[in-house]
């Protein structure tokens, strides 16, 4: 490519009949001007063209960056995805086992219960039993006791010759038994009582 000093620096022969010198000298200094531009046009572009290049790099070389970040955040988020379901389900199966537990605990604390009640059942029969039985001993014992103290030919008032005591409790022969017939009437009080059991 020609350069401006070669343009400026060409000597042209001499003919007899050749061009004005003074026009063709103008016209070369224009040539050189516009050429001296367009070198100076011409390297900016380069150097423009090399500035767009090197961003443009930069830009594919973050456009890279970019994308291998938004990789490593999709697998991140399908990690704790993951990782997010498997907790999940450890606490769903964690929850399951102490529902299954409680519920256990609970089904032999009410077995435990019914055979406390039912123990307490049986000892509550077992001490009626006993205090019937007793009872019923006791006046076994009264009837017997009570048979050998006034036989049954043997009334109270023929112990006082014969006369009957009167309705007041025998006042009448001045003798009379009011501390058996309240002995009695508690007795029989007592066996109502326990037979209510």
């Amino acid at each position: 490519m020609i350069t401006p000093i070669e343009i400026q620096n060409k000597e042209f022969t001499r003919g007899v009949r050749g061009y004005k010198e003074e026009e063709v000298d103008s016209f070369l200094d224009l040539i050189t001007l516009d050429l001296e531009r367009l070198i100076l046009d011409n390297r900016r572009m380069k150097d423009n063209i090399d500035m767009l290049t090197q961003e443009a790099e930069r830009h594919r070389n973050s456009e890279s960056a970019v994308l291998e970040t938004l990789e490593a955040a999709k697998a991140l988020m399908g990690d704790i995805s993951a990782s997010a379901e498997k907790r999940a389900e450890i606490l769903l199966k964690n929850a399951e086992m102490d529902a299954e537990r409680i519920q256990r605990e609970a089904r032999e604390s009410v077995e435990r219960l019914t055979e406390e009640a039912a123990g307490l059942r049986s000892r509550i029969n077992i001490l009626k039993a006993r205090y019937r039985n007793l009872l019923e001993t006791e006046l076994e014992r009264f009837d017997s006791l009570s048979a050998e103290l006034f036989p049954e030919d043997v009334r109270p008032g023929s112990l006082l010759g014969g006369k009957e005591p009167a309705e007041g409790g025998g006042a009448a022969s001045g003798v009379s038994f009011p501390e058996a017939s309240r002995a009695d009437s508690r007795t029989i009080t007592n066996l109502r009582v326990g037979d209510a059991f």
